[in-house]
């Protein structure tokens, strides 16, 4: 039985890289008949080995652990070298100077070896599509294996690497886009059914669906269960800071950018994101590393201006409830909008 058609509840909690995903927020949707990831972005072998650790101590539910892939190409030193100028000055405001602006590959050969040497019930990839060397070596050791895609072809070639779901990823979601390109902007719905007509693996909804109703118009649509992030920010075990919070729980509107990392995320606008947006050159991981000392010394100042407030377009619908709770509601809200649906359909003629 796979791990999808084994949930009680057709709730996916997104994985959240930067502290929202904990090992009590997986356990807990987990425990609760949804499925929790774990993510493995930007955090060493050694921490990874421990969130797996303190969630398997917690649930014996299944749970997903999220990787990262490694880019590949060049990037625009010169325009990376402009984009640090601009921003020195702020740094210096703060009283701490640019990172280094770096590549590398987020230790992925180390989290793959570790996850083969091992297994956990569920591996999803971002970023791009996994090899197949890797899909057949962790199906081996009884992993399934996810990959999120942006574009309806990505679907298809993620089927064709023998992969056992698909997250497909819309523009409304919060956070970094999945797949590659990452500057694919097809809604949630289109994506949904375009890939349905070329993947004959279990789908996954991913963007911007925060409620009942939103899980159910995806299963409607073809989905078998939804991936909801956002939702999740404002729960008591998610590791979301009180001015993510905030924003999350204010009706301020999203964008797209690649301000903060190279790489497009959609987060709540504030003042940095209006201000550097255009200027932004693409580089990934060498953008995150360059503003990570700013944004570190923003949070520690409290100043909301400043920071990534990754969130959906539907963040003012998430609310402040225990994991839990919020799981069994969205489901039960999704079961009444179906069934409300389905008596709607009843009258036609």
């Amino acid at each position: 039985m796979s791990v999808l058609s084994a949930l009680r509840h057709p709730i996916v909690a997104a994985p959240m890289a930067g502290g929202p995903s904990t090992p009590a927020l997986v356990s807990a949707v987990s425990s609760a008949g949804g499925l929790g990831f774990l993510a493995a972005g930007m955090i060493d072998t050694g921490r990874l080995a421990a969130d797996i650790a303190e969630v398997r101590a917690h649930t014996d539910r299944p749970f997903g652990v999220n990787v990262f892939l490694p880019g590949s190409g060049a990037v625009d030193e010169a325009a990376i070298r402009a984009y640090a100028d601009r921003l020195a000055p702020h740094a210096g405001e703060r009283g701490v100077s640019l990172g280094e602006p770096v590549g590398g590959d987020d230790g992925y050969p180390d989290k793959l070896a570790m996850l083969l040497a091992d297994p956990v019930p569920v591996v999803s990839f971002v970023f791009g599509l996994p090899d197949r060397a890797a899909v057949a070596a962790l199906r081996e050791r009884g992993t399934e294996v996810w990959a999120t895609v942006t574009r309806p072809d990505a679907a298809t070639a993620a089927a064709e690497l023998g992969v056992d779901a698909v997250v497909v990823q819309g523009t409304e979601a919060g956070g970094h886009r999945g797949g590659l390109p990452d500057d694919d902007d097809y809604g949630l719905l289109p994506m949904l059914r375009l890939a349905a007509a070329g993947c004959d693996r279990p789908l996954v909804a991913a963007g911007g669906v925060v409620d009942g109703p939103g899980v159910a118009a995806v299963l409607a649509a073809g989905a078998t269960a939804a991936q909801l992030g956002t939702a999740f920010l404002r729960c008591p075990e998610a590791g979301s800071s009180p001015m993510h919070r905030a924003a999350v729980a204010s009706s301020a509107p999203t964008a797209l950018t690649r301000a903060y990392t190279g790489k497009r995320a959609r987060g709540v606008v504030n003042d940095f994101l209006r201000r550097h947006d255009a200027a932004a050159p693409a580089g990934y991981p060498q953008v995150l590393h360059l503003t990570r000392p700013l944004i570190a010394a923003a949070r520690r100042d409290g100043d909301a201006s400043v920071p990534n407030l990754w969130a959906g377009q539907a963040h003012p619908l998430a609310r402040d409830l225990p994991a839990a709770e919020l799981v069994a509601e969205v489901s039960a809200d999704a079961r009444h909008a179906l069934a409300a649906a389905a008596e709607r359909a009843s009258h036609w003629g």
